[in-house]
């Protein structure tokens, strides 16, 4: 059966690949994030993604968003809150802002979304939180990513908290603590480095699990990830 699936940060790398292995799955995406025109030009590639240019941190804009996929679709199966930013910089260097736009950008804007669309899940639907294996308990931590690294961090707990807030709607809810993946985000903050797994290898993985995966899993945090997280 088709499902519609909102996948957030969907302009490049991780979030534009798991569009595009919905959309070849037979599945609706809606792909949101900031940027219109890479967002305008994936749908334009396929007939069953739709883009829905949105600032998460905006609440007009989020209103918009909610309203949009009311009347285009009634209900939601799956939202994947795969929107986020990453900051390389020391502890002693972070500012305060700092600290704020990365829980605004890896938190905050997967609690408003979500939130927001409650009233859209149909029964059985299954949140994924993309978080990092940077915010896995017991994981290698690495200088520079103290901020980026708590805030995935909060975002694993918040699937927790989800799973049993939501669960009188039989909604799922487990997030994906991703290794090292080559997208654009990671070469910004880490120029020259090389990650094992592709952006597409990744997205690919993704998607299925979130069709499948709420059958085996709820409320788990779960490493994703060659390397050894400890």
């Amino acid at each position: 059966m088709s499902k519609v699936a909102v996948v957030t940060g969907a302009s490049r790398g991780i979030g534009r690949e798991i569009c595009k292995e919905l959309a070849n799955k037979g599945h609706h995406a809606i792909a949101v994030a900031r940027s219109e025109k890479p967002l305008t030009t994936l749908a334009n590639s396929y007939s069953n993604i739709s883009a829905i240019p949105t600032d998460l941190t905006d609440q007009k804009d989020v209103d918009k968003l909610i309203t949009q996929l009311k009347n285009d679709f009634s209900t939601v199966d799956i939202l994947i809150n795969n929107a986020g930013a990453l900051i390389n910089k020391s502890f002693k260097e972070l500012t305060l802002d700092d600290w704020r736009s990365q829980l605004e950008s890896n938190l905050i804007s997967a609690v408003h979304i979500t939130k927001e669309m409650l009233s859209l899940f149909s029964n059985n639907a299954h949140i994924i939180n993309i978080s990092s294996m940077g915010g896995f308990q017991g994981s290698a931590k690495f200088p520079g990513l103290a901020a980026y690294s708590v805030s995935k961090g909060a975002l694993s707990i918040l699937t927790e908290c989800l799973s049993v807030e939501l669960s009188d709607k039989s909604i799922k809810a487990n997030a994906l603590c991703l290794g090292a993946v080559q997208t654009e985000m990671l070469e910004e903050a880490f120029p020259g480095i090389e990650a094992p797994l592709t952006a597409q290898e990744m997205g690919s993985y993704i998607a299925n699990f979130a069709i499948e995966g709420s059958a085996f899993y709820n409320g788990k945090i779960l490493p994703v990830a060659l390397e050894d997280p400890e």
